[in-house]
């Protein structure tokens, strides 16, 4: 998986960020550990990677009520509708090397590109049969309504700010904190360990 990632996407080094082996393998790594077992291309939709060395300032635009606010976000990492992924290399090294913190902007991302797979990023990616979509609906739906109105202990808060933040979220914790998804979500856990095909429990 980790060879035809590299064969296929093409890495762009943004602000001064030199493309070396050790950001195409970390982030390869990282990205294809979404598909291990699953019978899947590899993000076909993907060409190109840009890679920052720390974060990084981008354009953003919202309404508030009538208003439409443009101007600066901070960020670590995006990904893009049939379009690219853009990373923060300080951000992709300290998610290798903390792997239980729940945070880990390459899963968060790759996440977000399975999920357009679909054809648009609502939080739920292709699944493999008809039936899946009913269970999936109904537990992440139920814990994305339950974690917009109080605090979880697995995970982040930005899960909260809409369906596809909360699979992508869940994705991090899923492959981060286990044990503590097992525990406190474990209709959640079930769900993303029979989508992703692996169980990390056995990892820690």
């Amino acid at each position: 998986l980790i060879n035809i990632f590299l064969a296929e996407k093409r890495f762009v080094g943004c602000g001064g960020q030199p493309i070396t082996d050790a950001v195409r393998i970390s982030v390869a790594a990282q990205a294809c550990l979404l598909l291990l077992n699953r019978k899947t291309r590899v993000y076909p939709r993907l060409r190109t990677i840009y890679v920052y060395p720390h974060t990084y300032a981008a354009d953003s635009r919202h309404t508030e009520g009538f208003l439409v606010v443009e101007g600066k976000s901070i960020r670590l990492g995006e990904s893009w509708h049939n379009g690219p992924v853009v990373l923060a290399w300080d951000s992709v090294r300290g998610g290798a090397r903390n792997f239980h913190d729940g945070h880990n902007v390459v899963l968060h991302e790759f996440a977000h590109q399975l999920d357009q797979e679909s054809g648009q990023s609502d939080g739920t990616p292709v699944l493999e049969s008809r039936s899946s979509y009913h269970t999936w609906a109904k537990v992440l739906g139920a814990e994305y309504e339950k974690i917009r109105y109080q605090h979880s202990p697995v995970l982040d808060e930005y899960a909260a700010m809409d369906p596809a933040e909360f699979f992508a979220v869940a994705t991090e914790a899923f492959f981060e904190k286990p044990h503590a998804m097992n525990t406190y979500i474990p209709q959640l856990y079930e769900v993303l360990r029979n989508f992703y095909k692996v169980d990390p429990l056995p990892w820690r």
